[in-house]
């Protein structure tokens, strides 16, 4: 399999710049325009069990018709990644052309052809095909169960396929299959029975497929077209223009905002009260018989350990905040549709490559700014943060599906434009943003001295210890984002098109907003307890809520789908890992940050009243 584009085979393979193979790899696709009776060329793809979204073979793995010789179409590199192997049908379709019953090929079957097919209907095995980019997709054959004494159990073949065909002008608008008022041919354990163009004989059974072909005049635009798949029903709609949840999660954001700017500011505003009464100088001469967080202003500025992984850490959270504010920025401007198969993916790693300088910068810029010495360590620590979990999780998933002969498994020309994508330019950006982060990082800016021996840090309550503090940083911003995050987990894990970018949108900003107010209230009961250790407990409170996502993970998997089997279960536990890491980077660069602002504010506010 080779990934290249429509005008471009085997665009993989050739010696040209990685950067064009990339754009035309992302771009590519565009409407076609058919004169009558031009040739309409339908596409088969993979086939799969319905309850496993992620586990899916190539349509000619089943014994079915088949060309002498299969060519493949040049597919885009989110196609590939998607798990897409387009192959020419022999279904002969030309542009606004009825056709009636007619015959594609007649198949002998051995009896471990039918039983292999048998299996594959018992397991709900359903295909796809595509025509002009509008995937089309049915069932391989039925399957009844009835009676409870004496119990029926029967498994038919569709031997038969209607296909509806919709058209505005010159263009393909929609299409799909159809199998009413058709008889499926029975499989019989064994060679089956002789019904309805089946003949038997030697342990062997005899099908002939058959196809019709009908055309109708649709007043949808091209450009809109995307709209008819979204209505289409083949696969059960879960999706809903779900305001309510919206509604609850900006409650719980007034609410914590409120908290964060009124109480807290209050308790504050006496703080400064209390604490300056009779100062004179500045912050190194306040009163050492008070207490609270104003008496570890020679302690809160003290440079944590394990320096370079934090800054790793807020690093390529950066770099994931910009990669999710890009997707979601292009989605809303309509650059993705259900048409363009695989092109979020494409995009993903795209901009994860672009991104690297991003992750590189803030990384080693903060690093030069706590007086870390080894920045070269510190680049490679970044660039591998991600990527080398990455690369682990996918290798074993990938391995699986090549055991299982899935299409999801990569072919070996997508492996290296990918790994070549990394090493050619995510890799060197990261560097390139590294060096220049080095040399434009200022000096740290605290408010305060840090004195040479730290201040022994007194027993905390049960309340202030890390556990508990990751246990509410991380419930609060997943509660506010748990109803969205079912739609996102039915668009990722199962077969839905999810358009409400816009909602998406607003709940990126409640959940980000949500984790920054809980970092600020945490890290200020953490001060207010004589404990000047908040650098990593900052990263770890909101954070946590990785580990909220995964257990919901769990808990989908479990109680919200079917999936089942290895090969399904492998790749589900095994991103939603990489998924939960993510958001754990995310949130946890985010609440640094605003613990770092609130501690600025408030020791600077100190000194200059």
């Amino acid at each position: 399999m080779q990934c290249g584009t429509g005008h471009l085979p085997g665009g993989c393979q050739r010696t040209m710049g990685l950067h064009c193979v990339l754009i035309l790899c992302l771009f590519s696709g565009w409407a076609v325009g058919y004169k009558q009776g031009d040739n309409v060329t339908l596409y088969v793809n993979k086939v799969g069990p319905y309850h496993n979204p992620q586990e899916t073979y190539h349509y000619y793995t089943l014994p079915v018709c088949r060309p002498e010789k299969v060519h493949h179409k040049s597919l885009s590199l989110g196609e590939v990644l998607d798990g897409d192997r387009m192959a020419e049908s022999i279904y002969y379709i030309r542009f606004k052309e009825n056709v009636e019953k007619k015959t594609l090929c007649k198949l002998t079957l051995s009896e471990k052809q039918v039983d292999e097919l048998r299996e594959a209907i018992e397991e709900l095995f359903y295909f796809e095909f595509v025509l002009d980019d509008v995937p089309i997709w049915g069932f391989v054959g039925y399957i009844e169960e009835s009676g409870f004494l004496p119990h029926s159990h029967k498994v038919g073949l569709w031997t038969h396929l209607d296909f509806n065909i919709e058209y505005n002008g010159d263009s393909v608008i929609f299409a799909n299959v159809s199998v009413k008022d058709v008889k499926p041919v029975p499989l019989e354990e064994g060679a089956g029975a002789a019904v309805g163009g089946v003949g038997v004989g030697g342990g062997s059974l005899t099908v002939t497929h058959t196809y019709s072909v009908r055309w109708f005049e649709s007043t949808l635009p091209h450009g809109r077209r995307a709209e008819r798949l979204r209505d289409y029903s083949f696969f059960p709609k879960t999706l809903e223009i779900h305001w309510l949840s919206i509604i609850n999660s900006l409650v719980l954001v007034v609410l914590l905002l409120g908290f964060v700017i009124i109480i807290l500011m209050r308790v504050l505003k006496n703080d400064f009260a209390r604490y300056n009464v009779e100062e004179e100088g500045g912050c190194d001469d306040l009163d050492q018989g008070d207490n609270g967080w104003k008496i570890i202003h020679t302690d809160v500025f003290r440079f944590p350990p394990y320096k370079s992984l934090l800054c790793a850490v807020l690093g390529v959270g950066a770099q994931f905040l910009t990669l999710a504010t890009g997707i979601i920025l292009m989605a809303l401007l309509g650059m993705f549709n259900v048409h363009r198969h695989g092109s979020i993916n494409s995009t993903a790693i795209v901009l994860y490559a672009l991104t690297s300088c991003v992750s590189g910068y803030v990384s080693c810029s903060f690093y030069t700014q706590i007086n870390g010495q080894r920045w070269v360590w510190n680049i490679i620590l970044t660039s591998s943060l991600f990527s080398a979990p990455l690369f682990l999780t996918w290798s074993v998933v990938n391995s699986i599906h090549w055991w299982s002969g899935s299409t999801q498994a990569l072919p070996a020309t997508t492996v290296l434009l990918i790994l070549g994508a990394w090493v050619l330019v995510g890799f060197p950006l990261t560097v390139i943003g590294g060096i220049v982060g080095k040399n434009r990082a200022g000096s740290f800016q605290a408010p305060c001295r840090t004195r040479n021996i730290a201040r022994q840090i007194p027993t905390q309550p049960w309340y202030k210890h890390t556990a508990v503090h990751m246990a509410i940083g991380g419930f609060l911003p997943f509660s506010a984002i748990s109803v969205e995050l079912y739609y996102i987990f039915a668009t990722v894990w199962g077969r839905e098109y999810y358009t409400l970018y816009g909602i998406l949108l607003c709940v990126f900003a409640i959940l980000l907003s949500v984790g920054a107010c809980i970092s600020v209230a945490l890290t200020y009961f953490l001060l207010s307890g004589e404990d000047h250790r908040w650098w990593w407990r900052s990263v770890l409170s909101t954070g946590s809520t990785g580990l909220f996502i995964f257990v919901y993970s769990v808990f989908y998997y479990r109680n919200r789908s079917s999936m089942s089997g290895l090969v399904q279960s492998t790749e589900f536990f095994g991103y939603s890992l990489l998924t939960a890491m993510v958001f754990s980077l995310m949130l946890g660069s985010v609440s640094f940050w605003a613990s770092l602002a609130f501690i600025r504010y408030i020791y600077r506010s100190l000194k200059m009243d």
